[in-house]
């Protein structure tokens, strides 16, 4: 094997997508194991690989790293994306968990219902508007970066939480000019900027194909319950 981290995941978006972007502007080359079918979901079972019976899992230094958040403190803090101290840490984690209240959201949309669907956009663009952006938009007023005037997971984060944004709602960011700012100043970090080039590991919004595979491969999770629950947050 490689000494690259190996990603085990189906192939879209879902939990991982965070992780590849993570890496993706580190600079880390990494391979992926796609999860077709429900037999490989219960070979990862059955040898033990997944703790808590979920993925995603990546591979990496020797170790089989479970829980999405677990991961992406890990890569943060190897690749030092993760603030110089304790403090800086605690503002990049609140930024973090605010981003994936809002990312979550998004990432089931794919499996409720049509009526749920529209419902909870209309409760996402709210939401953005209202208690999300613009906690990011005062945070930077007068820096580069959301903390420490250095790259950290968190900047990482709300790039890929505002993009997804933007792919529902193109004029979204119209009365935030510093996200809008921000995002150009991200965009040119040449790893992030490669990450955002046709042909790379960055994956499409979910289709139909991607939401049927999942469905199969865990075929044991109601996922539209799951996206009810998220959406009375």
């Amino acid at each position: 094997m490689s000494g690259k981290p190996v990603l085990y995941y189906f192939d879209g978006r879902g939990k991982m997508e965070s992780i590849r972007w993570l890496l993706a502007a580190a600079g880390v080359e990494f391979d992926e194991v796609y999860l077709t079918t429900r037999e490989q979901y219960e070979k990862l079972l059955k040898d033990g690989d997944l703790l808590f019976q979920q993925v995603p899992m990546v591979e990496m230094d020797g170790m089989k790293l479970v829980q999405s958040n677990a991961i992406f403190t890990y890569i943060a803090d190897k690749y030092n994306l993760h603030g110089k101290d304790l403090k800086e840490r605690v503002m990049i984690e609140t930024y973090n968990d605010g981003l994936r209240d809002l990312m979550t959201m998004i990432m089931f949309l794919p499996f409720l219902s049509q009526e749920e669907k529209q419902k909870q956009l209309d409760a996402i663009q709210h939401k953005s508007i209202d208690r999300y952006l613009p906690v990011y938009e005062k945070a930077l007023a007068n820096v580069e970066f959301l903390v420490g005037n250095k790259l950290s997971c968190a900047d990482v984060l709300l790039l890929e939480a505002t993009l997804m944004l933007e792919e529902k709602w193109p004029t979204i960011l119209t009365n935030f000019p510093k996200l809008q700012a921000f995002q150009g100043r991200m965009k040119a970090i040449p790893n992030i900027s490669k990450f955002l080039q046709p042909g790379s590991q960055r994956k499409p919004p979910p289709d139909e194909k991607y939401v049927n595979t999942v469905k199969e491969v865990l075929s044991h999770v109601s996922f539209e319950m799951i996206g009810q629950m998220l959406s009375r947050r």
